[in-house]
């Protein structure tokens, strides 16, 4: 599976009812659990006082990314992806 980096915004609109709001973000949970079981999710981080998100997600490739991955997620309607194709860098001191 190749690795992309990911960063999501997530945008409510306006008039949207607290109680959808709620099982949304409840049904997200859920969801992102069950992609980082199935390995699509590796990582996920929220910057400091933001409301995004970055991570590093897998998948086949960015087509299956979006169709299979980040299209399955509650929150979709809500979101913008920037999406960042990533490869091994020589000099990363991780494991190999």
């Amino acid at each position: 599976m190749r690795e992309f980096l990911v960063e999501i915004t997530t945008s409510v609109p306006e008039g949207t009812s607290q109680d959808e709001i709620e099982e949304r973000r409840a049904a997200e949970a859920v969801r992102a659990r069950e992609l980082a079981a199935a390995g699509h999710l590796a990582r996920l981080w929220r910057p400091v006082g933001e409301k995004r998100s970055i991570g590093v997600w897998r998948a086949a490739d960015e087509r299956e990314l979006h169709e299979k991955v980040l299209d399955t997620l509650p929150l979709r309607p809500w979101m913008t992806a920037r999406v960042t194709a990533l490869e091994p860098h020589p000099n990363d001191p991780g494991p190999a």
